[in-house]
């Protein structure tokens, strides 16, 4: 059955033509196009259906029976990377689809439940074409892939304004690390997989127009098998490192909390979240800190037709590690572990995008059928830290210097809904 499923959710992956990146940090801002067309609002503002992860309790609020959303983003991120005084290279992972679906229904006036399947994280680069001369390692040609995707099953009670549900969720995670070393030797060992179990938590009260709500979604233990260890072995056999590491990537814990006021057609709303990347097994091995996420969001919601904008920011989640000096001498090499991490961050997983920015409207075809439409934007950031750069072929010295990430995105995102 395990093995079935992997299976399944591997060909739903198999409509991105490579891996999503997300905005804060490797999460997506918001799930379904409503969401992200208030750039990730949703902890204390309903959108029916696709509430189911943002904050499951928020399903109670669908207007009949039924509700089905359906649709995706095409995610373009625009990541360039230098190492010392190589020439800039951009990233072939510039382009990708992320799926979402979600159903919620009623059963009587106190219960809800839905289901749902949603591309919620991931994150990636591309350099394996880039070119390589005499004095320039080629960003290693690092190649670097994580997916994931969520199934889950929200259980949602109300009564009297007050409503609270749970989502049992089952990730479905995919990483993929390959580059080619100072010594021009390949590592990698083909993509690894696992399938794991965890939980979202919410809670809602509505009263005359106001909305507050609260999230708790639970940290989801993910181990790839032979990524993590074999990318980091040939550190640890240099002497950078003290080991390899293990091959746990703990999706973060995340807390949340929202509120939206509605004055007629007019609706704003805030949410605060943080997401605990210190606390997760893997990402605090690579100094990754927790990220405090701040959205606000106005909706304009007319008869048939709504319009939205949003604004997101959190800080990049990844913090510079103390550097060695310029020029460390084969037998000393240890002095370089915080400039090994500080590459691989920004080399491979360069979550660095801060402000985002977001506009969506919806509209109506028929009294059962509309379709929402949202773009989002996160400006371009430039992070500059002190990494390796380059071995020495002839008296083995280690050469530290600038490593250098540009990154900027664009989404657009487009879902249909079925009420019934």
């Amino acid at each position: 059955m395990k093995k079935t499923i992997k299976l399944a959710v591997v060909a739903a992956l198999a409509l991105g033509a490579t891996s999503a990146f997300a905005t804060n940090g490797d999460t997506m801002i918001g799930l379904g196009a409503k969401t992200r067309g208030m750039a990730g609002i949703g902890i204390g503002m309903s959108h029916g259906a696709e509430s189911a992860l943002a904050n499951p309790a928020l399903i109670t609020t669908i207007k009949k029976d039924h509700e089905v959303s359906f649709g995706g983003t095409i995610f373009m991120p625009d990541v360039k990377a230098t190492m010392g005084q190589a020439p800039e290279k951009p990233s072939a992972a510039d382009m990708n689809v992320i799926p979402e679906v979600s159903i919620a229904n009623k059963v009587n006036d106190n219960f809800y439940w839905g289901i749902g399947m949603w591309g919620t994280a991931g994150m990636g680069t591309d350099y394996r074409n880039a070119s390589t001369s005499a004095n320039d390692s080629g960003n290693l040609h690092m190649v670097t892939n994580l997916q994931l995707m969520q199934f889950g099953v929200p259980l949602a009670y109300t009564t009297n304004g007050f409503s609270i549900a749970v989502t049992p969720i089952l990730q479905y995670g995919a990483l993929d690390i390959n580059y080619v070393g100072f010594d021009r030797s390949n590592v990698g060992a083909g993509v690894a997989q696992d399938l794991t179990f965890g939980y979202n938590l919410g809670a809602a009260y509505t009263m005359d127009g106001l909305t507050i709500g609260a999230v708790y979604k639970s940290k989801i233990k993910m181990n790839y098998d032979g990524q993590l260890s074999a990318a980091t072995q040939p550190f640890a056999s240099m002497g950078i490192f003290p080991g390899a590491m293990g091959d746990n990537l703990e999706q973060p814990a995340e807390i949340g909390i929202g509120a939206s006021y509605a004055m007629g057609e007019h609706t704003i709303a805030v949410d605060y979240k943080q997401i605990k990347w210190a606390d997760a097994e893997g990402y605090k091995d690579f100094n990754w800190d927790n990220q405090n996420v701040i959205t606000v969001g106005y909706e304009y919601n007319a008869q048939n037709w709504a319009f939205r904008l949003g604004y997101n920011y959190a800080s990049q989640p990844i913090k510079e590690l103390t550097s060695g000096p310029a020029v460390i001498p084969a037998g000393s090499y240890a002095q370089a572990g915080g400039n090994a991490i500080n590459m691989f961050n920004l080399l491979g997983f360069p979550a660095t995008v801060e402000s985002h920015y977001a506009i969506g409207a919806t509209y109506a075809l028929s009294s059962v059928m509309s379709v929402d439409a949202a773009f989002t934007y996160a400006a371009e950031t430039t992070t500059t830290m002190k990494g390796i750069v380059g071995v020495n072929p002839s008296n083995g010295d280690m050469y530290t210097g600038d490593v250098s990430t540009k990154h900027s995105q664009t989404g657009v995102s487009v879902q249909l809904n079925y009420s019934f």
